[in-house]
């Protein structure tokens, strides 16, 4: 009633580049669905994420044309039958990118990842939040029992420079106080940032009682969807 309604769809398009190609596409409704748009995530193991976010992105250009009206049925429809072509344009302007100022590459991007542990983790938050501070990047670090999850949002190479920091400098220690790198992260979303989603003006640290307060933390920036995906395999 106030949150809409999440759901998975998995299809095989048949005959892509002479294989089977298995989508998942997450689907989320939000509450004045059709009126607004749903919001959509598409993965394959088949695909690259670039050819997954050009799938997205011409999903949501359909939907705009059905707004007001029952569509994902419609939607699912589309991407079997022009996902061959969606995959085509997609090498096109990969290619065209690389020759192009990194002007995309400068876009607003987000991540999302999940930390197995802090051992020394006073040092270990402050650190972060430095990187964050220096980089300019805007977001969130979550604790929620013993889920530990960054979400970062800003330049996309910031996000990158970001990411080389946490894999290549000394942030914790090991079972015998030796400090030591971060071994056990894990990137669970690199995206850029969508018109639904909100952006974080600040970088906060904040520690959660209950997963309602993370998802509703997820859902006030306009990622409901990101949760849904992410977030509850890692409750289990």
């Amino acid at each position: 009633e106030t949150h809409g309604i999440s759901f998975r769809i998995q299809i095989t398009v048949k005959e892509l580049l002479d294989t089977d190609v298995l989508l998942k596409l997450l689907f989320h409704l939000p509450v004045n669905y059709p009126s607004a748009l749903p919001d959509i995530s598409v993965n394959s193991d088949q695909l690259t994420r670039a050819q997954c976010m050009d799938v997205k992105e011409k999903l949501l250009e359909q939907a705009k044309k059905h707004l007001s009206e029952p569509m994902v049925h419609d939607l699912i429809l589309w991407v079997q039958q022009h996902l061959k072509d969606v995959i085509k344009q997609s090498a096109t302007v990969c290619n065209e990118k690389t020759t192009l100022s990194k002007g995309t590459e400068d876009g607003i991007w987000m991540l999302l990842f999940h930390l197995d542990h802090m051992r020394a983790k006073a040092k270990y938050v402050k650190t972060v939040e430095k990187w964050a501070s220096n980089l300019r990047l805007t977001g969130r670090l979550m604790f929620m029992g013993k889920i530990i999850l960054i979400l970062l949002q800003g330049d996309r190479s910031s996000i990158k420079e970001y990411l080389i920091l946490q894999k290549t400098s000394k942030v914790d220690v090991d079972s015998s106080g030796k400090k030591c790198k971060e071994k056990m992260m894990r990137v669970l979303c690199e995206t850029e940032v969508q018109s639904q989603h909100k952006r974080f003006q600040t970088f906060e640290v904040k520690e959660y009682s209950a997963p309602e307060e993370l998802q509703k933390e997820f859902e006030t920036a306009g990622l409901t969807a990101l949760f849904s995906e992410f977030v509850p395999p890692l409750l289990k």
